[in-house]
């Protein structure tokens, strides 16, 4: 695993949102007009390439003043220490996930991906469902959307380029991987952890998004849409059915999952 030879460049998203991640892990920051909000730190080792990013953006990592994280995974929070440390920023994260973040359990994910999640850091803020945390011109909504891991969180948000505002959703996690019962049963989690995932794409489907973010590139097939970005398509990011679609497709993926494994989905 090396994350550090998976570039991706950075780019407006839309407005005051941009992308600054790698291939492997997102990390999306927003300008509030009174300091940056970084979504997911990324891995420690390509902390570098998100600092870079965001110069070549016009973003000084000098001016982030929260990090929020989708989930507790090493792909998400392994440079939140240094990047708090050198910015000085808060750090927030779903509640059930705050002891893997401060390395009291082992769910970072790090040892599956053949690395280790040696940075640690307790969270400043605890998020739980329906929080809001305004800062600046920018009130971020959080819901909880557990299964990928206990505290998975996404996020929602208003964008705006001074002319048009949009509402932006982040999905907390859709991975699989951290839902087969062989992984949940290795670190004693519940399996009941698939149909609170399943709830919860029901929940997010009901929820109004104009523009949908994951926090991987694929989640919602951004290379294709940069590529379409850089040719001058102004809005691609900007479709009202992508959310539920995303919502709809990581449910049906874990209802695959959970036939493949010969396990209800009651």
């Amino acid at each position: 695993m090396k994350p550090w030879e998976r570039d991706f460049p950075p780019f407006r998203v839309f407005g005051n949102l941009y992308f600054a991640g790698t291939r492997v892990a997102s990390t999306h920051i927003v300008d509030t007009g009174e300091g940056l909000i970084v979504f997911d730190s990324g891995y420690r080792q390509t902390l570098h390439m998100v600092i870079d990013g965001m110069y070549r953006l016009g973003l000084s990592p000098h001016d982030i003043t929260h990090i929020f994280h989708t989930h507790g995974h090493i792909d998400h929070f392994g440079a939140t220490r240094e990047l708090a440390r050198i910015t000085g920023a808060k750090t927030l994260i779903g509640a059930p996930d705050a002891p893997c973040a401060a390395g009291e359990v082992d769910l970072s994910y790090a040892k599956e991906l053949g690395m280790e999640y040696d940075e640690p850091f307790v969270p400043d803020v605890l998020l739980y469902d329906g929080d809001e945390i305004t800062i600046g011109n920018t009130t971020v909504r959080c819901m909880l959307t557990p299964g990928h891991t206990q505290g998975a969180t996404s996020f929602f948000f208003p964008v705006t380029n001074g002319e048009e505002t949009v509402r932006a959703g982040l999905q907390g996690g859709m991975g699989m991987n951290s839902m087969r019962r062989a992984y949940l049963e290795e670190k004693g989690l519940p399996l009941s952890l698939r149909q609170d995932f399943l709830a919860a794409m029901d929940r997010m489907k009901a929820e109004p998004v104009d523009l949908f973010i994951g926090n991987h590139l694929g989640n919602n097939q951004a290379p294709e849409k940069y590529e379409r970005l850089i040719n001058g398509e102004t809005r691609v990011f900007i479709d009202s059915k992508a959310w539920a679609e995303g919502a709809e497709k990581g449910k049906q993926d874990v209802l695959a999952l959970l036939k493949e494994e010969g396990t209800s989905s009651k």
